[in-house]
């Protein structure tokens, strides 16, 4: 038996490194585990080492994000936790990104986001009670050159935490933003020799969701920031 006090856990733009760690740390804890991407076929082999259920959406369609919220409903329950990890990547000169590009970026980033957290709060309201988590980047407190649709749509999500979190909070919702402030730790991205730690380890940033998820209503968390110890403020 565990003392974790939520029973279904939804991860949208689910993958490796961060929602991989999540996924495995969340069923850990005795959580029936769902994981929603565009493409579930890369997830089989954290599918059956978590058991969790698998679900194909597109963020950035409402009709497909409430098709997933029933259909993970009638799978894993729920589901009390939602967390937010889908994001759009789209890097040039700002004179030169393709608008239609940009739009899509920040449809799935930003709109995405939206679309997830109404679907999650239309559920939690009536049993007042629930978690929505939502993941940041760098991005989400500084622009940084040639990313401004990264940054647009990681603002955006930003903004629709904080406003959830005031709005859903007196509700029994908890609603937190985690700035993950680095380079995330991966095969492709590995530790440099001369800077031990300086990448974000997955698992450590998984457990820091674990620990919010922990809190108590009496002092929760609206924002968390993950950097490095190496990394500059």
């Amino acid at each position: 038996m565990t003392d974790f006090p939520y029973e279904s856990a939804l991860i949208v733009g689910a993958g490796s490194g961060i929602s991989a760690s999540l996924a495995q740390q969340l069923s850990a804890q005795g959580v029936k585990v769902g994981l929603a991407a565009r493409n579930i076929e890369k997830l089989q082999g954290l599918i059956e080492e978590t058991g969790a259920s698998a679900f194909t959406t597109d963020v950035s369609q409402p009709e497909s994000v409430a098709a997933l919220f029933e259909e993970a409903a009638g799978a894993i329950g729920g589901p009390d936790v939602v967390i937010f990890n889908a994001s759009a990547r789209l890097r040039g000169p700002l004179a030169e990104l393709d608008p239609a590009e940009v739009e899509k970026a920040i449809a799935t980033t930003a709109f995405g986001g939206f679309l997830v957290v109404q679907q999650a709060a239309r559920r939690m309201i009536p049993r007042g009670r629930g978690a929505i988590l939502i993941t940041g980047a760098s991005a989400s407190v500084k622009g940084f050159a040639q990313s401004a649709p990264f940054a647009m749509g990681k603002f955006a999500l930003r903004g629709l935490a904080q406003s959830a979190a005031r709005e859903l909070g007196p509700m029994g919702i908890h609603v937190a933003h985690f700035v993950i402030d680095g380079a995330v730790r991966s095969q492709i991205r590995p530790d440099r020799a001369d800077s031990p730690d300086g990448t974000l380890l997955p698992e450590a940033i998984a457990q820091t969701y674990i620990d919010v998820l922990r809190q108590h209503r009496s002092a929760w968390s609206l924002e968390v920031e993950v950097r490095p110890w190496t990394e500059s403020f």
